[in-house]
């Protein structure tokens, strides 16, 4: 079933989708939510491609915070 709550197309890449490689590699909230950004960019809506890459980068940068401890 795919609709905006199952599968929706926007995380949904050939095989693969987003969700699936987050639980497949275990990524915690922080990379998991960088990960969803990334696939979706320009996917769910085009004009809003760079905002998701710089949500992405606001998951990774919040990560890389937690993890030197600043």
């Amino acid at each position: 079933m795919s609709n905006s709550v199952n599968h929706p197309k926007h995380y949904n890449h050939g095989n693969i989708e987003a969700i699936d490689v987050i639980e497949d590699w275990n990524l915690d909230f922080h990379l998991g939510n960088a990960v969803k950004y990334i696939c979706r960019a320009g996917k769910k809506n085009l004009s809003t491609d760079v905002e998701d890459l710089e949500k992405a980068l606001w998951y990774i940068e919040r990560k890389v915070k937690l993890l030197k401890k600043i």
